[in-house]
């Protein structure tokens, strides 16, 4: 059975959450073990608490680029990408390993937690602005709301982040002001 190096989905999952990473630190409310851990970065549980906070670090020096995705072209993000993926122990190899499949791993074994999850969030962003440019990055359309989002569906129709309270109350004032003019 052939396993894509890297797949859509897994673009998708790696930018949904490098998003919500933005949103909580944005936010100073980031617990980025249990994040990373529930995305499915295998060694978020075990990792050093020195090496989680460089995550938290060199999250907060990417929130200026990733802040800028949706009103940038890709060809401004691209050059950032760029320099930031030059800083890191980039060094790609076919695994295989826990009845994944093959797959790509960008750093090697010996790499260091945050730069697993830096390179791993910056290929996953080189690969979405080759395949779509910066049109599937958004913020939030409510009112009293900044948070980014990424627009994974296939009709590129998400306007709201992934807090619910953000579409319900948009929603509710659209549903009001209609009723408010129909009177």
């Amino acid at each position: 059975m052939y396993v894509s190096s890297v797949s859509q989905s897994e673009i998708r999952l790696t930018l949904e959450v490098t998003v919500d990473i933005a949103n909580a630190l944005s936010a100073g409310n980031l617990d980025p073990r249990r994040v990373l851990d529930e995305a499915g970065f295998s060694r978020a549980a075990d990792a050093s608490e020195a090496s989680v906070q460089r995550v938290t670090s060199r999250m907060k020096d990417l929130l200026p680029l990733l802040h800028d995705l949706p009103s940038s072209d890709a060809e401004a993000i691209t050059d950032r990408v760029n320099t930031e993926l030059k800083r890191l122990p980039i060094s790609p190899a076919v695994v295989d390993h826990d009845g994944i499949g093959p797959h790509i791993h960008w750093t090697p074994t010996s790499a260091t937690f945050d730069d697993q999850v830096i390179t791993d969030i910056l290929m996953a962003l080189a690969q979405e602005l080759c395949d779509n440019g910066t049109d599937r990055f958004g913020s939030c359309d409510a009112t009293d709301c900044d948070d980014l989002f990424y627009d994974g569906t296939r009709n590129r129709s998400k306007r709201f982040c992934s807090d619910p309270r953000c579409a319900n109350r948009t929603h509710t004032a659209d549903h009001r002001a209609r009723l408010k003019e129909a009177t």
